[in-house]
Parts: C-alpha cells; structure tokens; sequence
C-alpha cells in the first residue's frame, strides 16, 4: 500500500517537475550559433523567460557583449520584458564598442532599415566596415551591398571587394548571393583595381 502511494506521488509530481524544470544559461557558443541563425528571440519565447534576470546580469553587470546584444534586442521588440528600444539600442552599442561583429552588422541593419533609427546608410557603412575588415562574413556580404549601392567612400570599395571574393563559404546559396553583391560592385571598379582586387593579397 505504502509503495502504491510512493508510486502514485511521483507520477503526479513527475510532470510538475517537468514543467518546471530549470532552463541553463546559454553558452558563448550556443549564444552565438542563436544569433547567427536569427533565433535567440524565439528561443527565449521557447524557454518561457526563465532566465530574464540571468540574462541582464551577463549584459548589465559582466558586459558580456553576446549577451549585451541579445538583452538589447529583448529589450528593442519587448520579449520577456516591456519594450525600451533607446535602452536596446544603447546595449547594442556597447557591445559594438567591445568589438562585437554581430552588435556592429545589426546596428548597420537597423540604420540601413532606419528601424529604431533614422535611416542613415552612411552611418550603416560606419559600423560595418570594422566588422567586415576583421573578417565578419555578413558585414562583409552587408559592405559590398552598401558599396553598390553608391554609399560609403569609393577608395575602399577595392577592399571591399577583396574581402568577399577571398572569403570561404559555406553554403552554395551564400556564395551565389556574394557574386551578385560582387558583380554590382565590380561595375563601379576600374579593371586595374578590379583585377588587383581578386588576388590573394593586396596592397593599399
């Protein structure tokens, strides 16, 4: 009888114990694989915002900048919390100010958009050239765009261009989209530059 009694308490708190079973905070690495594959705002959702306060601590009090750009974002489209996008904003550029490639492309978004800010391409090509000069495949893929588009300074479209021609990619689809961005910029190289853009190495 007593076993009976034993056995019929863990069922009925088994699935108590489920539903609130405890959600781990995020590695650098899983944050960063979340970032990259634009799904941290779902996955918090997911997680029904059990580690909101962890969340704020690694941003607001270690300035961590991954996290730093995650709690900016919670804090731009009012996941978990109530939305304050100049607070988001100001996370973002803290973590663009640490060297963060991915604060720095998504702040270029934001003013290339003109979503949360004004919508200044200039400003966008600003934030992501540093990004992309250290070897950021996105802020590369986002530069070349910019620089087809006529934005930014014409001495550094030559750079531009290198970079992405030279990069690695992963995927058939990523490389098809960086020839289209290429062929567009070419358009506005001279064929010296042009040329001396697709080797291995240049020099300024």
């Amino acid at each position: 009888m007593l076993r009976l009694i034993l056995m019929l308490s863990l069922l009925i708190a088994a699935p108590l114990m489920a539903e609130q079973k405890a959600v781990d905070i995020y590695s650098q690495a899983q944050l960063l694989k979340m970032i990259r594959n634009h799904t941290y705002l779902q996955q918090i959702k997911a997680d029904n915002c059990q580690i909101v306060q962890d969340i704020e601590a690694h941003a607001d009090v270690l300035k961590e900048p991954l996290y730093q750009y995650l709690w900016g974002e919670m804090l731009n489209y009012g996941v978990c919390v109530k939305a304050d996008p100049a607070s988001g904003i100001q996370q973002l550029r803290a973590a663009a100010d640490q060297g963060s490639a991915e604060a720095m492309v998504r702040l270029a978004e934001y003013y290339a958009q003109g979503k949360f800010l004004m919508k200044d391409k200039q400003r966008a090509v600003q934030y992501v050239y540093p990004a992309a000069a250290n070897g950021d495949l996105p802020a590369q893929m986002m530069l070349v765009k910019l620089f087809g588009e006529g934005y930014g300074s014409p001495r550094d479209y030559m750079m531009a261009y290198h970079w992405l021609y030279n990069q690695t990619f992963n995927d058939t689809k990523t490389q098809e989209q960086a020839s289209v961005l290429l062929a567009k910029l070419a358009g506005k190289l001279p064929a010296s530059q042009l040329e001396q853009a697709k080797k291995a190495t240049v020099h300024r």
